[in-house]
């Protein structure tokens, strides 16, 4: 016997099935007010990897999407499918009939679950590929329920694509990201040793969309280790709180929007629920920039010793973290390079800048994407050097190895010949009192070549002109860098994972 032949590929069935046999009667899942032990979720994907193989005839490598929402099923199918060798795409639950049928026609997806709440989307679906949809519900039920006796597993490596997550669209046409087993399971065991929240004896509330990247990983990952987990079906600010209070949740992931509603609430509702959470051991912020003021809030109102604020992207996965230790000792930081990441700020003919200079982050680790469905050349121009991979920000490092976001690449300003960073400028308004959120774009200028539009959120009590704020700004920056203009607007655009769509503000006009 050679060792390949006692290698166990890392795979995220394999995690949950561990779980399962480790302790059965544990509860798993609560969703919606049901909920699963281990040994009943380990049993559910058992019978949906054998459904798949033996009624669907699903081979590895071949596409199955999901479009719901958070749901008691979505864990189940995400790990049972992939137990089969599909490679799961995750559709966002919000998206139109055509933007289903594009999806599943770029990676030639054969069968479509859909949840009831969007079987009338996924109908009106005209995939030229779709053969079969299954409802979850009843459909979903009967189907995972069937007896079928046990199927004959495929041999996987972990480098085998596990989940195919379609981009939300910032800057132009989604693109298929696929991620490998290897890449998931190492990111959950990292994730063990970094938030201090994700082991047997944790109980993790999740709340983000499952069709989202980060969604995915921050549930799954504690199912992967054995933890509790309450997966509510959507975020409501009120019911985050109140849930927090009422059980011993030892982790939670917000994004930077789900803190900004929070702090929306009525003051009875904040103060009736200060204190209440004394049991978490994390709380952790992805997908977006937090505010170094929103920090500061959320530290005052949870406690100290909780927040840390993770920077990364679906291709390159995690990059840095801050850790609750160094967050009000550092502004504005990202932190230091997580577990087995590298990173490197370059300038525009690759070479590295010295500290406290700008420059566009890379970042290389056993966390890293396949590559983009389908798109050779895109992948290529988003790698250099063969491993090392840019979402297109721009960062500095300071002496002691912390990162600064300084701005996207694409979303930078040049006006009058000048490099300008929208994100120093949304800083500076978010201190007001009156602005809740903030953005700023760039905008065609036959003058300047480009100047600078601000859209600004008030909170509900905010009674601010937007001559005001631009004052605000002056009292800081420097007068190439104040908004020629400021729009009062009700929300800002996002996409699923909390993004701002700054393309749909620069449309505005």
């Amino acid at each position: 016997m050679t060792l390949p032949d006692l290698y166990r590929p890392l795979l995220l069935a394999g995690g949950l099935h561990a779980s399962a046999a480790r302790t059965p009667a544990k509860p798993a899942l609560h969703c919606a007010g049901r909920t699963l032990s281990y040994g009943e979720l380990g049993e559910r994907v058992r019978r949906v990897t054998d459904a798949a193989i033996l009624d669907l005839h699903i081979r590895p490598g071949e596409r199955v999407a999901v479009v719901a929402p958070n749901c008691l099923e979505y864990p189940e199918l995400v790990a049972g499918l992939s137990d089969a060798g599909a490679i799961v795409a995750t559709l966002n639950p919000r998206s139109t009939a055509t933007e289903i049928t594009a999806a599943c026609d770029d990676c030639g997806v054969r069968v479509l679950f859909a949840h009831a709440g969007n079987a009338a989307v996924a109908g009106a679906a005209k995939s030229r590929t779709v053969e079969r949809t299954i409802v979850i519900g009843e459909d979903y039920d009967a189907w995972r329920d069937t007896p079928r006796g046990a199927a004959e597993r495929p041999r996987l490596a972990e480098t085998d694509p596990f989940t195919l997550v379609y981009s939300s669209g910032t800057t132009g046409k989604p693109k298929g990201i696929v991620i490998s087993h290897r890449s998931r399971v190492l990111t959950f065991h990292a994730m063990a040793m970094e938030y201090g929240c994700y082991g047997p004896q944790d109980f993790f509330l999740a709340l983000t969309p499952m069709a989202h990247g980060a969604g995915l990983s921050f549930t799954m990952a504690a199912l992967y280790v054995g933890a509790e987990v309450e997966l509510l079906p959507k975020f409501d600010a009120a019911q985050v709180l109140e849930r927090l209070g009422a059980a011993p949740f030892t982790g939670v992931f917000l994004v930077p929007t789900h803190f900004q509603a929070i702090f929306a609430l009525p003051a009875e509702i904040l103060e009736r629920h200060r204190g209440t959470a004394a049991h978490l051991k994390a709380i952790i912020s992805n997908a977006a920039a937090l505010p170094q003021a929103l920090k500061q809030q959320i530290i005052a109102y949870f406690g100290p010793g909780l927040l840390h604020e993770t920077y990364g992207s679906t291709e390159a996965g995690i990059v840095t973290n801050i850790r609750p230790s160094d967050q009000l000792r550092t502004r504005q930081s990202v932190g230091r390079p997580f577990a087995s990441t590298l990173v490197r700020l370059l300038d525009e003919n690759g070479r590295e800048v010295p500290e406290g200079e700008v420059g566009e982050l890379f970042s290389t680790s056993p966390f890293l994407f396949n590559g983009y469905w389908n798109n050779p050349q895109e992948t290529r121009d988003c790698i250099r050097d063969g491993y090392w991979i840019s979402a297109g920000d721009l960062a500095r490092r300071d002496a002691e190895g912390f990162y600064y976001i300084v701005d996207r690449k694409k979303d930078m300003v040049i006006s009058g010949g000048l490099n300008i960073f929208p994100r120093e400028i949304e800083e500076v308004l978010h201190r007001h009192p009156a602005v809740l959120e903030a953005a700023v774009v760039g905008v065609p200028d036959p003058h300047w070549g480009e100047s600078l539009r601000a859209y600004v959120v008030l909170r509900d009590a905010g009674d601010v002109s937007a001559d005001a704020l631009i004052e605000h700004c002056r009292q800081t920056l420097s007068g190439y860098k104040l908004p020629r203009e400021l729009h009062f607007i009700k929300e800002l655009p996002r996409n699923l994972g909390g993004k701002i769509l700054k393309k749909e503000l620069r449309a505005l006009g």
